[in-house]
């Protein structure tokens, strides 16, 4: 008789016991949508976060066509410097910019769906969506007074008199199959891609109003470096001038 008592003690928990379990099962529970709750936190402060940089540092921009290849690829994933031409400085020639074409390349169009228009503009500004059908990356081959004209005897775009040097074209590319002669008018650009046969650019504009100029106010930044895919980290190949 003696062997069944501490049998029967062992099968049941003392009130102490239970209480510290129940304890750390009501603990526990409590602190599960405490957690969830800063990890909600935390993803709102990094988003808000990740916009600011975006909207005045650095945005990423993520390349639609091919017509900068084979500097940039479709699917990179650009880090364009806001800051760069902020404090004084101008682009130059060789910058690889990325604008605002409304007003030059497309036509000022009537506002759509707002709700959607910003959930767009959110993805694209955290380089998750392609960008605004209005936003495009191209070089800049000429600024404000200069003469631009293609082509010389060979086959060369000249920039005041002066045969560019382009080793960024597309293996295979013209300069341009389009002759020109135009002089840029001050506080805009001449830009092209470097994949001059999948590029639309300041060549497809001539005859539009504006005439294919890029104001330097509608230039967003650089793009300096390539952020992503990781095999093609490093900084944007350029031919400034």
């Amino acid at each position: 008789m003696d062997t069944e008592a501490p049998h029967t003690e062992r099968g049941h928990s003392s009130p102490r016991e239970g209480e510290e379990r129940s304890r750390s099962v009501f603990s526990g529970a409590g602190r599960r949508p405490l957690t969830l709750r800063r990890a909600g936190l935390l993803g709102v402060l990094l988003t808000v976060f990740l916009l600011l940089l975006g909207n005045f540092v650095v945005q990423p921009f993520l390349i639609p066509s091919r017509s900068m290849e084979p500097t940039l690829q479709v699917g990179d994933r650009l880090l364009v410097n806001k800051l760069a031409y902020r404090f004084g400085d101008q682009p130059r020639r060789g910058d690889v910019v990325v604008f605002d074409g409304t007003g030059s390349f497309v036509r000022e169009r009537p506002g759509g769906d707002p709700i959607g228009t910003a959930l767009h503009g959110v993805g694209s500004a955290l380089g998750l969506a392609e960008p605004s059908d209005t936003d495009f990356v191209k070089r800049v081959v000429g600024v404000g007074g200069d003469d631009v004209v293609c082509c010389d005897a060979g086959g060369r775009v000249e920039v005041n008199g002066v045969p560019l040097e382009e080793p960024y074209l597309h293996p295979g590319d013209a300069p341009s199959t389009v002759p020109f002669r135009i002089v840029v008018p001050l506080g805009t650009l001449w830009v092209m891609g470097d994949h001059r046969a999948q590029s639309r650019d300041s060549r497809d504009h001539l005859g539009e109003p504006g005439g294919g100029m890029v104001p330097v106010e509608k230039v967003i930044g650089r793009a300096d470096w390539i952020g992503w895919p990781a095999s093609r980290w490093g900084a944007v190949g350029g031919g400034r001038g």
